[in-house]
């Protein structure tokens, strides 16, 4: 049984005699949210942030109406982990989803073993739909869930409607119908899944119980792979590439990989342009419903773009000046488009240079509604709301944990950011890399060597924060060590 379903008796009492006392007025009042949330969705994607080649105004626009975060952080550098994170105010470590769900086995080519994490967020755990749940307010998902299979779907996890979302992390019938969703029909032939999204987000703005307060979170799949290229805007694009580039695509090795060095993706760049175009649906909604005043708007991404991939090929990302992307632990992979609009809180066009990461939106979202932070729940989240009306000061360490093998050539290993300095262990390579953000974002100059205790202070930190987590970490294949310690036998010559 789920913490949030004891003592229902009481609870619907206690909420019966607020609905009562309270009168309809006070509904208005109310703090909704609207959270956006986009896959694979690099902090580089969009304009507010510098890119030229995709177009993104109604994201733009959004960013000018509230508070853009230069350094909001992915808890995971893929799928799964983070989504549990923003879900549950909880470290990934935490609610052992430290890779996408179901993962890649281990192969026998590769000297360590990762290790088993949940293939699902456990029923026990307690999701913000149901902290708001718990508090009146109606709760609608749409889009992506990829938190586990049937059974842990988000109407099992506090929400009371669900449109698209099932265990896969991409659409399997692509992008356009059918889908192969099993809880997501097609209307038409050829339907654009992201489309269909918008017109069930806006349905429900329409038909909600409008003297409760809401949460709608629309979850994209877009920007994830396949790449497909989103009609509507796709001949724009591919008209601005064929004007703005000559020759291949620049790339540079990134380890064992190899990483795209230009957005000149004219099918990434629809898809980017397809999320645009649905934020800006949902926010002439909320204006011509009335909603945009008591209406809270977070826009995040769940982890870096698709850049780098191994066997010589790249991904169809970049995220320029930031290193590397998807699935590394550089700042492409972890560091994401954020931008929340709280109104009376935020003020237009306001930046925030102060690291924050994806397990403080739950604690944030009930200070927004005036609700009381529950830390013993959201243990590893903090409140952004000193940040939100405008204190950027003090620092906070924040941890990474991927000991995972990923198809983006990232081999397993684990990272600190400690204020300015960042150091990743890499345990594949028996290494590590040190790094000074304030002067060095990009993360091109690796300070081991030259700032030693540092590293070592670091590495230390990081050790005691995974020995405390009960972080479970990888361990020698041997299978692959017999293999290397066996004797090569020579080739006779003919």
């Amino acid at each position: 049984m789920k913490t949030t379903k004891l003592c229902v008796p009481l609870r619907l009492c206690a909420l019966c005699i607020f609905i009562t006392a309270a009168p309809a007025l006070d509904a208005a009042k109310q703090t909704n949210f609207l959270f956006f949330l986009v896959d694979d969705m690099g902090w580089a994607d969009i304009g507010a942030n510098g890119s030229t080649f995709h177009e993104t105004p109604n994201i733009d626009r959004l960013a000018k109406s509230g508070m853009r975060f230069t350094q909001g952080y992915a808890a995971g550098s893929v799928c799964s982990p983070t989504r549990a994170s923003i879900m549950t105010g909880r470290h990934p470590v935490r609610v052992d989803i430290t890779d996408w769900i179901p993962g890649q086995a281990n192969h026998p080519a590769n000297p360590l073993l990762h290790p088993e994490d949940r293939s699902h967020l456990p029923l026990e755990e307690v999701t913000i739909a149901e902290a708001l749940k718990e508090h009146g307010y109606q709760t609608f998902f749409a889009g992506k869930w990829h938190l586990g299979d049937k059974g842990q779907w988000p109407t099992d996890q506090g929400f009371d409607i669900n449109i698209g979302g099932h265990h896969r992390g991409s659409p399997p019938g692509g992008y356009y119908a059918p889908w192969n969703n099993p809880v997501l029909k097609a209307k038409r032939k050829g339907e654009y899944l992201t489309e269909r999204l918008t017109e069930e987000s806006v349905k429900f703005l329409e038909d909600r119980d409008e003297s409760k307060p809401f949460l709608l979170y629309l979850s994209y799949y877009n920007i994830h792979t396949p790449i497909q290229a989103y009609k509507k805007h796709i001949d724009h694009y591919q008209t601005k590439a064929a004007k703005a580039f000559e020759g291949k695509t620049p790339t540079e090795p990134e380890h064992d990989g190899t990483n795209r060095l230009r957005q000149d993706n004219s099918a990434l760049a629809s898809m980017v342009a397809a999320v645009d175009d649905s934020v800006g649906v949902l926010l002439a909604k909320l204006t011509e419903l009335k909603l945009d005043e008591n209406t809270v708007v977070i826009f995040f991404s769940d982890n870096g773009g698709l850049s780098t991939l191994q066997r010589g090929r790249f991904g169809p990302g970049c995220n320029l000046p930031l290193r590397a992307g998807k699935g590394w632990l550089y700042e492409g992979g972890v560091r994401e488009p954020t931008i929340i609009r709280a109104p009376g809180v935020t003020q237009p066009g306001s930046v925030s240079h102060k690291p924050m990461v994806s397990m403080d939106f739950f604690p944030t979202m009930l200070d927004l509604a005036g609700l009381p932070l529950q830390p013993k729940r959201h243990i590893d989240g903090q409140s952004l709301m000193p940040q939100l009306k405008g204190n950027d000061s003090g620092m906070r360490t924040f941890y990474w944990h991927y000991p995972h093998y990923h198809g983006s050539a990232w081999k397993p290993g684990a990272s600190i950011r400690d204020g300015d300095w960042k150091l990743i262990e890499f345990y594949h390579y028996k290494n590590h890399e040190l790094y000074n953000l304030a002067n060095d974002p990009g993360e091109r100059h690796n300070l081991a060597k030259a700032k030693p205790a540092e590293a070592k202070r670091l590495r230390a930190k990081l050790a005691a924060w995974q020995k405390r987590m009960g972080a479970k970490m990888p361990t020698p294949n041997s299978d692959y060590e017999s293999k290397a310690k066996r004797p090569v036998r020579k080739q006779k010559t003919k």
